[in-house]
């Protein structure tokens, strides 16, 4: 997963920046999340990611969620430069490959919850993330 999250890093942000401006900032329809929006809500899942590949090595079960429409919104990430939501999610996903580099191998096993409170296993977050990443990003660098 690791070698996989390099490699987004390294191929996507080029892709971002050659999106135009307009496109990255237009809205499909009034309750459709804009190309930047889509970003910040990606950036939004790292951290939150962030907490979860923290958290469930050192607390008993944590439950960690958030409103993705809420946390958009109050980021007004369609107002922000294209540039600097690409530079957060590069520098974000960068800090997070330092992160998963040295989370031991036992670690893998432990146990967060969801809002429901269903149990997950550190490295179905790790797989998850990774994944949900992708779907969006091919979302980000379709025209």
């Amino acid at each position: 997963m690791i070698e996989r999250l390099k490699y987004l890093c390294a191929v996507i942000p080029p892709l971002l920046e050659n999106v135009d401006e307009d496109v990255f900032s237009s809205k499909p329809l009034p309750d459709k999340w804009s190309k930047k929006e889509i970003l910040g809500h990606l950036i939004d899942s790292a951290t939150n990611n962030h907490q979860r590949f923290i958290r469930i090595q050192y607390q008993n079960e944590p439950t960690i969620f958030y409103d993705q429409n809420k946390w958009n919104t109050l980021n007004n990430y369609n107002n922000l430069s294209k540039k600097h939501l690409i530079q957060l999610w590069l520098i974000y996903n960068e800090h997070l490959i330092e992160i998963l580099k040295i989370i031991p191998e036992q670690n893998l096993d432990l146990l967060g919850r969801t809002h429901d409170r269903q149990k997950h296993s550190l490295q179905f977050y790790i797989d998850d993330y990774i994944s949900h990443l992708e779907h969006h990003l091919t979302q980000l660098v379709s025209y």
